[in-house]
């Protein structure tokens, strides 16, 4: 992400031994934690459901950027599984762990878009289990863990009954959410609700065949140019940056017509890619540039001197903070009038993926003292 800059001097950074030391408060350890493991049911009726996960990721996102507990934003990480696809081992009660717990907010969306749905059994006690025994759950009190389980066959299925996998959830303080694909009946009688109420949870229903609604807005084509100047001042380094910097680009063209919404994420906390950029690395305590071994670097500062390279990686952030705050601007503007178009429109009360997870975030959050900004 990126553009060209021009500023000399004045930009202030504090070098320590050779090394590029920039505080971000966004990084601290203190931060509140929220942890949010999403388990899709991939068998062949769910294309629709994996359709409003891609289109709605960067929503769901957005919206914890106007949480705060205590003061504090809070750190997001995303889990990403799924189950009953007849692609997978038998051996594995047909699951795969696609992501554990990360904030690397593009590699979910990359799993995400590689999804294909394949015909299988949906075994949701066994895909529950996993996801409580093997993520790397947080064990403070006030951090926000959450499961969302989406699928359409009876809860019961599978070798692991449903109520041992969410004690075991009860007993790391895990609320599972269940969202059922079909009725609400059907989604009781299969027991999909007794999921949710065992471990203080929500049961959802939605209709996976529900279109998002998608509405331009006036800011869309000028978020759309941000983009590409944000694009432009991340510097990647390490064996992967490139790949990552053109997987950045490849998720800016998957989200499609939700591109507004991903930029928005883009210009937050939540979008951090230390492990390719040097801009955000620059960010970390210990973050060392002397340390970086210069063939890992791209080719331009290869060139320079190592005091230019810190003016550099300086003069990217000071640039990126810019175009940020003005994505910020803009996003907010267009927040506000596509909340006023959708009311004239009557529409914003779909049953969609997304429209059922935010809701019951934003319950679930204010049991843990987060307050959103109005």
């Amino acid at each position: 992400m990126r553009i060209a800059r021009i500023i000399v001097c004045a930009i202030s950074f504090a070098v320590i031994w050779g090394s590029v030391i920039y505080a971000d408060e966004s990084n601290s350890a203190n931060n509140p934690k929220v942890q949010i493991a999403l388990l899709l049911d991939t068998s062949s009726s769910m294309n629709g459901l994996i359709n409003q996960a891609k289109s709605q990721l960067w929503e769901i996102v957005n919206d914890f950027a106007k949480a705060k507990q205590n003061g504090k934003t809070p750190d997001l990480e995303v889990a990403l599984y799924h189950y009953g696809n007849s692609s997978l081992s038998s051996e594995s009660n047909y699951i795969e762990q696609l992501t554990p717990f990360t904030d690397n907010l593009d590699l979910v969306s990359e799993k995400l878009f590689s999804l294909k749905t394949n015909g299988g059994l949906e075994y949701c006690g066994a895909v529950i289990q996993r996801a409580v025994q093997d993520l790397k759950w947080s064990d403070r009190p006030d951090d926000l863990r959450l499961i969302f389980i989406a699928g359409n066959e009876p809860f019961t299925q599978g070798p692991l009954s449903y109520v041992d996998a969410c004690k075991e959830a009860i007993e790391r303080y895990i609320v599972i959410n269940t969202i059922h694909c079909g009725s609400e009946q059907t989604g009781i009688a299969t027991k999909w609700q007794d999921g949710a109420l065992l471990t203080d949870g929500k049961y959802l229903v939605i209709n996976q065949n529900e279109a998002v609604v998608s509405i331009a807005a006036p800011q869309d084509k000028r978020l759309a140019e941000l983009n590409s100047a944000l694009n432009a001042t991340y510097i990647p380094y390490g064996s992967l940056g490139r790949e990552q910097q053109m997987n950045q680009a490849a998720q800016d063209s998957n989200s499609g017509r939700m591109l507004a919404s991903r930029v928005a994420t883009k210009a937050s906390g939540f979008y951090r890619n230390s492990g390719w950029d040097l801009v955000d690395a620059s960010k970390e305590q210990d973050f060392d540039l002397a340390k970086i071994e210069q063939t890992e670097l791209p080719e331009n500062m290869q060139k320079m001197t190592s005091e230019e390279q810190k003016t550099y990686i300086a003069e990217q952030s000071e640039q990126r903070k810019k175009i940020q705050e003005e994505i910020a601007g803009l996003s907010k503007e267009r927040d506000a009038f596509i909340t006023a178009e959708m009311k004239k429109q009557g529409s914003g009360n779909e049953q969609s993926l997304g429209r059922a997870m935010l809701n019951s975030i934003r319950v679930q959050a204010a049991t843990k003292s987060f307050e959103y900004e109005k």
